[in-house]
Formats: C-alpha cells, structure tokens, sequence
C-alpha cells in the first residue's frame, strides 16, 4: 500500500512538474526582430548580441531580414504579430513607409523599440548612434588630414534618416573648412559594386578630387577599390567601424578613417528599453543616443564590434 501511495505521489508531482514547465513555456518572452537587411556585418552583429541576450534571459525571439523592402518588412511585422510577440525590435529600410507596421504592432499591444534607424509612428523609445557626430567627425578628420584645401565628394545612401543625419554633419564639418570645396555628391546605395562604379564616374569628372566622404563602411570599400584601381591619391573616410575597414584603415591605405557606431551596445539598449517597459517600468526615455568613436590608424588595431 506504501509503495502505492508512493507511486500516486511521484506521479502526482510528475504532472504538477509538468504543468509548471508548461506553463513558463506558455508565459516566455517572445522577442520580434526585423532587420533592414543581413547582408552586412553591422548587422550580423546586431543579431549575435540580440541572441546572447535572449538566451540569457530565456527569451524566444524571430529574426526576419527585409532585404531593403518595406512591403516585405511589413509582411514580416505582420507574420510576427501572428506569432503573439511580446516585444518588436524594428531596424526599418523605410521610416516613413514602415509607420502602418508600427501602428499595427501597438495596436496588437506590443512594444515597439526602434533600432539604428528611427521610425515615423508610436515607437516607445528610439536607440541609435548620435549619427551627425559620426558625419561630423569624419569630415572633419577628412579636412584636416588634407590641410584644410582641396575638392571633396561625398558618396550618399539610401534616404533613412541616419545617412541624412551623417550627411548633414558631414557638411557642416566641410563649411567649417572655407579652403575645402564640396564638388559632388553622388548615391551609392551603400553598396560594395555600386560604389565602386559611382567613385569612378566622380574620379573621371574630378581630376583635382582629393578627398571622399562615404556615409558607410560598405560604400566606402568600394570606393577604395576604384581609388586604389585607379592609382589615384585621394583620402577616404567613412561612418561604421566594421572589420574589414578598420583593417584597411590598419593597412595604412588612402581609407584614413571611420567613425566607429556600436552596434551591439544599440541592441542591448534597445532590449533593456523595452524589458523596462514590458516589467513594468512608467519612465522610459523616449530616445538614447549612442556614442560615437573617430578609428584611425593610431587606434584601428585595437577597435573591434
């Protein structure tokens, strides 16, 4: 009769223990992430921070990549609030167009954390770097390093609002020069071949070129690539701090400098921004701005994500 008794109770603790685990798994934070796109190490490493975190606090989360369409973003947000999220992290390619998906997302209950990029609509808080310091930086680093005289160009990209934002400090910085004369400005899309062609083209119609500003790291590669193809001296500087510039930049090559953002502390942030909120927290900032850090060749060796 004991071991009868005993028997009932171990399986009456079994399926109380099993009810319990259930009911954790029913209650797990789940964590929507949609990425612009993941086609760049910047955001590869957005990813692998994002992933550190959730594990850590045993939080689910999806991860979609919009490729830099933001109907496909949209349709992304909408598959995820299909799978209950709790927590949107939105890295938008639109911030204008991606507004429906934020409304959406609220509507729904969830909290929206804007990453990198802000977004038109209800967002909860916006994390990103302090994007017209980096442009700011960079074109004053660029001015100096060619003694304050000389033709510059500056290689544009897509129209979000941290690229306007670089571009704008950017200027600044170059109005802050009289001896340095803006010749060009020209997109290139922040992409590797697309680049590469546009800083031939300015190389072609700029004979006196002698400087180069890239709104990203991306850009900027294939700019050096035509610079060097072409023999040409010419000093480029840009806004990212991924590997491969950096070690360029290490290399002693005309890619003088990059204005290191801190993609993996953005994500943490953003997170902790939203786990206040979703814990229960009445005060959350509505914005944090991240620190920005000039990388040249006294500091490239040392600098990584």
């Amino acid at each position: 009769m004991k071991n009868l008794l005993k028997s009932g109770t171990i399986a009456a603790l079994g399926v109380a223990a099993c009810a319990t685990v259930a009911s954790a798994q029913d209650d797990q934070l789940k964590i929507g992430m949609t990425f612009q796109e993941m086609n760049n190490p910047y955001f590869v490493s957005m990813r692998e921070a994002l992933m550190e975190a959730a594990d850590g606090i045993n939080a689910e989360v999806v991860v979609t990549d919009a490729g830099h369409d933001v109907a496909k973003q949209i349709s992304d947000v909408e598959d995820m609030l299909q799978q209950d999220i709790d927590i949107l992290l939105l890295n938008p390619t639109d911030s204008a167009g991606i507004e429906s998906a934020v409304r959406m997302a609220k509507d729904a209950g969830v909290i929206v954390v804007a990453v990198d990029a802000n977004a038109n609509g209800p967002v909860d808080t916006f994390v990103g770097s302090k994007n017209r310091d980096a442009g700011y930086l960079s074109c004053q680093y660029l001015a100096e390093a060619m003694g304050g005289e000389g033709e510059v160009a500056i290689l544009d990209g897509i129209p979000v609002v941290p690229i306007l934002e670089r571009v704008e400090g950017c200027k600044e910085a170059l109005d802050e020069a009289p001896g340095i004369t803006l010749v060009d400005t020209q997109n290139g899309r922040q992409d590797r071949s697309v680049a590469l062609g546009v800083v031939e083209n300015m190389m072609q119609a700029h004979p006196d070129l002698g400087g180069i500003f890239s709104v990203n790291d991306g850009g900027a590669m294939g700019a050096l690539a035509a610079i060097q193809g072409a023999g040409r001296d010419i000093k480029l500087t840009s806004v990212d701090g991924a590997p491969e510039a950096v070690d360029a930049i290490a290399r002693g090559t005309p890619f003088i400098e990059t204005t290191a953002q801190f993609p993996r502390d953005q994500i943490r942030v953003g997170l902790g921004m939203a786990l206040a909120q979703y814990w229960g927290a009445q005060v959350v900032p509505a914005e944090v701005p991240i620190d920005v850090r000039v990388v040249d060749a006294e500091n490239a060796e040392d600098f990584a994500w």
